[in-house]
């Protein structure tokens, strides 16, 4: 499937050379910008000969005069305003931008150390006629039934295969049938949720089904997204041509499975599961749960028992009724299907027979997927509907057919052969590019195994108009569309799709192989749906307050964010003041060295058998900068920046855009300067300085976000837990050192311990030139309006422990007998004085128990909201 390359023949029809070589701005006069359409008209290429050409609405013919444009885009081009095709570039940039600051990625290489692609948007939409579209919705609303009752039959009845309607081996052959829920009716009596068909234009203009998905189609989060930014690009045009908007079909989709669900009527709790943050549509599962406001879970979030499904969450097991799964069956259930899944759920499918979860779309329903089944879809609709095929597909061939196998040969050199049983497009071979010798090898295949191949037509995709180069470029197209269930029975089509445009020399419109992506605008004659996801309800009905439900995995990966946030600014700040410190005028002093060689040995900063600074102050600083982007090692100012991020993608969906773009430029930014430094041989340590300033100046943005822009659930107080519960292990081990190697009782010295818990302001302004024990106790360690101190640490952690408890820190409890067990853990600040903690022997055991309870509260928050075990285990973030 896929357009024609253009030959020299081709090119000759467009043989104005300055309409391709030069700036549109100098091809016509000042009176040429007041008619954009007309200026359109002129200068924009039309399709490749033998492609319909979406801008003209009609077949574009070698040789002959490019019609006028069609009037959808007359009126389209008549929208752009005074600028009209000048401030095009403009408006892609800025598209581009918005691309980029949403974060919006198509991970092509899914994997942990792939980079994320950009998302791929063109700046015109493909626009979409009334009555295109009225013939596009009742064709695919007649074929989302009818793929629901084949789905009915094979796995009930199985008529279809007894009347030799469909064959057994499209079924029982296919891996995406799962014999284990034959005769096994889905909850809500449904097996289609969410449908997509993949449509291709052929010359003529009619509309064909090319593909369909009908396992977890994807789509539905990225065209979202196009619609919003395309939308603002050209708010005239879309408000003008009457574009009919998205909102109600998605609103529909929750509510249809709502009414479905097998639980009390309005309390039917639906989450959308995904594989996981390295999966290439991630971004997509995270938006798209936002939009629907579902919880995003993985398979780990979930358990089953007693044939029911849970949602593991900080408040215990919470029953789930229903899943939209953005998850291929086959991973669904390791104990019933691959065995070596960890991305499903154990006992789900004994869940899904027992009626006690809907799952959108119902597992099995991959076997519709297949090329193959194209072929039988008009009998089987005739059949089973009563009626023909009012969208056909292209024309396809089952080679498991003798028949069809000997038809489909010697069309081999033009057609596009597909595997029976793989995904829709995968490995894909187009005759037309086979040598002789090639094609009497696939012959030879087809031949010895013909089930296994699937021959369909070829057909030239239609081409619409792009913004490539500064100018109007035609690309081919495919466009997906989408039928969603609004409850028992009925389904809708989404008035939009996900246009996938095809590279400069693709044979196939896919994001895998370079191609990008366009909105598409339906247009009405009626009335624009005005519907959001707002809800409207009587306020009495909305008024009782809701806590937002935290999975246990959100829950470890939002304390874990904590901890590492906290974590690179502890170390960048280590490293910051070891290197300053080396390089100002204090470096005598032998206190001083021995701390911070011990602290950055001990943070893992420099390795163990590094030589001490009072030994080499070179060669320790050296060694230093140059382990500082290590991302090997665990506790590098690199590797924690890393940590944080990925930390962070776990959780997307809870975290603003804001706050994802800081913490994937502060890792880009500090992994890029330290390269480049390291690039140029000798890395100094003043560049090392810039890159550590600026790693603290992005950590205490992102605390600030942390504090001030979330919202206070028992999320945020796990978060808020690990980020206090590493700085009361880091900052009491830090004043320990320096006590043990007498560095807090000489001036430098004491200077250095007070900038490391960041205090030196205040500690000047209220004890101005003082160096004594008392003073730097009273605010390092007593003071509890200071949040770098020990006791403000430990006030705030209890604190927080005692309302993830459930019991608000205000309440009167007699003799800590309402303070939770765990947060018993945390030393109690009201317990310390100054006189006690200037006896070094008490203060250092004071200290000693303030970073054990930093490790120990690590070990029990793990088993009493991770893991849901009784014994501690060590957490997979330490």
């Amino acid at each position: 499937m896929g357009p024609r390359l253009r030959g020299d023949d081709e090119r000759r029809q467009w043989d104005n050379a300055a309409a391709v070589d030069k700036p549109i701005d100098s091809l016509f006069g000042d009176d040429a910008q007041d008619d954009p359409a007309a200026l359109a008209a002129a200068i924009a290429p039309p399709a490749a000969g033998g492609h319909f050409d979406e801008l003209r609405g009609s077949l574009s013919r070698p040789g002959a005069t490019p019609d006028p444009l069609a009037p959808h885009w007359s009126a389209f081009f008549g929208h752009l305003g005074p600028e009209a095709f000048s401030g095009l570039d403009a408006r892609q940039q800025l598209l581009a931008r918005q691309v980029r600051d949403n974060g919006i990625t198509y991970n092509v290489y899914a994997d942990a150390d792939g980079p994320q692609r950009p998302w791929s948007l063109d700046l015109f939409p493909l626009i979409v006629t009334p009555d295109s579209w009225q013939r596009i919705e009742a064709g695919v609303l007649q074929r989302v039934r009818l793929l629901d009752r084949v789905l009915a039959d094979v796995y009930g009845p199985q008529d279809l295969l007894a009347r030799n309607l469909l064959p057994p081996a499209l079924v029982h052959g296919h891996p995406g049938y799962i014999r284990s829920l034959h005769g096994v009716q889905p909850a809500g009596g449904m097996f289609l949720h969410i449908a997509a068909f993949d449509l291709a234009r052929d010359p003529d203009g009619r509309w064909w089904v090319a593909s369909q998905r009908t396992q977890a189609p994807s789509g539905l989060g990225y065209l979202l997204e196009n619609r919003l930014i395309v939308s603002r690009s050209f708010p005239a045009a879309f408000a003008g041509l009457r574009v009919q908007r998205l909102a109600a079909t998605y609103r529909a989709l929750v509510e249809g499975l709502r009414s479905m669900c097998p639980a009390p009527q309005g309390d039917a709790r639906l989450v959308l599961l995904t594989p996981g943050p390295y999966n290439e549509t991630y971004f997509e599962h995270a938006y798209l749960a936002r939009y629907l406001g579902l919880p995003l879970v993985e398979g780990s979030d979930l358990t089953v028992r007693d044939e029911r499904l849970y949602l593991k969450t900080l408040r215990g097991l919470e029953p789930v009724h229903g899943i939209l799964k953005r998850l291929d069956d086959e991973f669904l259930d390791p104990l019933e299907l691959r065995s070596d899944s960890r991305l499903g759920v154990p006992g789900l499918l004994q869940a899904v027979r027992a009626g006690n979860v809907l799952v959108a779309n119902a597992p099995g329903t991959g076997l519709l997927e297949s090329s193959a089944l194209l072929g039988f879809l008009p009998g089987l609709c005739k059949h089973l509907l009563g009626e023909e095929l009012s969208l056909p597909s292209i024309a396809t061939w089952w080679c498991g057919e003798r028949a069809a196998m000997e038809a489909a040969l010697p069309q081999l050199a033009a057609g596009v052969l597909k595997p029976t049983y793989g995904a829709p497009g995968a490995a894909a071979v187009l005759g037309r590019y086979l040598s002789r010798r090639e094609l009497d090898e696939w012959a030879g295949k087809i031949a010895r195994d013909p089930g296994e191949h699937t021959l369909q037509a070829y057909q030239p995709l239609a081409q619409m108009p792009t913004w490539k180069g500064s100018r109007l470029t035609p690309r081919s197209f495919m466009l997906r569309v989408f039928a969603i269930s609004d409850g028992a029975g009925s389904w809708r089509v989404l008035p939009g799709g996900l246009t996938r445009i095809a590279g400069e020399t693709a044979e196939i419109a896919t994001m895998q192989r370079g191609g990008s992506s366009a909105d598409t605008w339906v247009l009405t004659e009626g009335e624009v749906d005005a519907t959001t996801l707002l809800h409207h309800e009587h306020p009495s009905a909305a008024g009782a307050h809701r806590d937002r439900m935290v999975t246990s995995r959100s829950a470890e990966n939002l304390f874990w964010l904590g901890r590492y946030t906290e974590r690179t600014e502890n170390t960048a700040r280590l490293a910051r003041l070891v290197l300053q410190s080396l390089g100002g005028e204090d470096v005598s002093s032998q206190p001083l060295l021995a701390w911070l060689g011990r602290l950055a040995t001990e943070q893992g900063l420099v390795l163990p058998n590094v030589p001490p600074p009072s030994a080499s102050r070179r060669v320790f600083e050296r060694s230093l900068v140059a382990a500082l982007a290590d991302t090997q090692r665990a506790t590098s100012v690199g590797y924690n920046l890393g940590a944080l991020r990925g930390a962070a993608s776990s959780v997307r969906d809870r975290l603003s855009q804001e706050q994802w773009n800081l913490m994937v430029r502060a890792d880009q930014d500090f992994t890029r300067g330290c390269a480049k430094a390291a690039a140029g041989g000798d890395y100094p340590s003043g560049e090392a300085l810039r890159l550590l300033e600026a790693v603290l100046g992005h950590t205490a943005a992102m605390t600030g976000a942390q504090t001030d822009r979330m919202t206070r659930d028992d999320g945020w107080r796990l978060l808020s837990t690990g980020r206090h519960l590493e700085r009361l292990g880091f900052l009491a081990g830090a004043l320990a050192a320096s006590l043990e190697t007498g560095a807090v009782h000489e001036a430098s010295g004491s200077e250095a311990v007070v900038a490391l818990f960041d205090s030196t302001i205040t500690f000047h302004a209220r004890y101005q030139q003082r160096h004594d024990l008392p003073a730097l106790l009273d605010l390092l360690v007593l003071d509890q309006d200071n949040p770098r101190s020990l006791a403000w640490v430990t006030k705030t952690l209890r604190g927080r422990l005692a309302r993830l408890e459930g019991i608000a820190p205000a309440e009167p409890a007699p003799a800590k007998a309402g303070v939770p067990g765990i947060a018993l853990t945390v030393p109690d600040p009201e317990a310390w004085t100054l006189e006690a903690l200037c006896d070094e022997t008490q203060l250092l055991a004071t200290l000693q128990q303030c970073a054990d309870a930093a490790w120990q509260l690590s070990d029990a928050l793990g088993a009493r909201y991770f893991t849901h075990s009784a014994e501690p285990r060590r957490s997979v973030g330490a």
